[in-house]
């Protein structure tokens, strides 16, 4: 390339990087550019630069709608900022996880935004591991060293038992992902309202999945004959919706259903299902704002932004 220019390597380097060159000298890199086809190796840009511009977004299921909106708002995010991202999804399995993992430290992310497994929270607890600047997503550790975005599991859990019990429902069940933090935090939500309230605790983990959730309540309808039930999460929604109609049950007469996830089909179904709407939008901004703030200033302590969500109710916990 320098000789077809008729410069100096140091030349070609600054003026393809934007660098302090003379217009001349642009414009004689340009022209042979173009006349021999040459094409940047970017790796070795970023390699050398130390600073790939590449972000890695590591998901637990990018069929579960809340990542999927999540990923793109980190996306649009980062493409503003001339940054791209990295994609990768773990299925909730550890040893996929960990493969991700050693492959953006190999490739010199910029940062990392992940939603972690639960073996890899408990190792991130021992063991600080991620030698780039992270931000967690929909699961964190309460004392960490990490930035982390998150909804307030706990609350909105009560939230949704508390609508139930107000209409009138008496054995509330509910379906929790075994696999992650997020699971355990609406489990424990929910079982302390019903407690609260008196009421026998008839909640179970199972795969966060929609075939799970199928099974699980025909289990659960067999044996315990809930009168309400909360999903929590849209997919396993989608699983006890399959359920009621394979069961002919009528909502709400013979079960009242809430969900976690507002997502677009919640209001077409009908009745339509009584969500906790989170902030997905604000979730994958705080993110992604979190993430910058630390690559531009390493030193700063630890940051935790705690979301609340919004419970929508619809026709599928309403009894009048």
């Amino acid at each position: 390339m320098a000789r077809a220019a008729g410069v100096s390597p140091a030349t070609v380097s600054r003026a393809l990087s934007g660098g302090p060159v003379s217009a001349e000298l642009r414009k004689k890199v340009e022209k042979a550019v173009k006349a021999i086809g040459y094409r940047p190796n970017l790796s070795a840009r970023r390699l050398r630069s130390q600073n790939t511009k590449t972000i890695g977004l590591v998901v637990a299921d990018i069929r579960n709608p809340f990542f999927t909106a999540v990923s793109r708002v980190v996306e649009d995010m980062a493409y503003a900022q001339g940054m791209r991202v990295v994609l990768c999804n773990t299925d909730e399995n550890p040893e996929r996880e960990a493969f991700y993992l050693r492959s953006m430290q190999e490739e010199r992310v910029t940062g990392l935004i992940l939603a972690p497994t639960e073996t890899t929270l408990h190792k991130l607890e021992k063991d600080p591991l991620l030698e780039v600047p992270v931000v967690m997503v929909d699961r964190y550790l309460a004392s960490s060293r990490y930035d982390a975005v998150a909804l307030d599991n706990v609350q909105a859990a009560r939230v949704l038992v508390e609508h139930l019990i107000a209409s009138g429902k008496k054995r509330i069940a509910g379906l929790f992902g075994n696999s992650s933090r997020t699971g355990q935090e609406r489990y424990q939500g929910y079982a302390e309202a019903v407690t609260k309230a008196g009421l026998p605790v008839l909640g179970q983990f199972i795969r966060p999945y929609t075939s799970d959730a199928e099974s699980a309540l025909r289990q659960l309808w067999a044996s315990e004959k809930p009168d309400a039930i909360i999903a929590s999460n849209s997919l396993t929604a989608g699983g006890i919706l399959r359920a009621v109609k394979a069961l002919k049950l009528r909502i709400p007469e013979d079960l009242a259903v809430a969900a976690f996830d507002n997502e677009p089909w919640a209001s077409l179904v009908e009745p339509g299902l009584t969500v906790i709407a989170q902030p997905v939008d604000d979730i994958g901004h705080a993110a992604m704002q979190l993430l910058s703030d630390r690559i531009q200033n390493p030193g700063l302590q630890p940051r935790t932004v705690m979301l609340g969500g919004e419970l929508i109710v619809r026709g599928s916990s309403a009894t009048g």
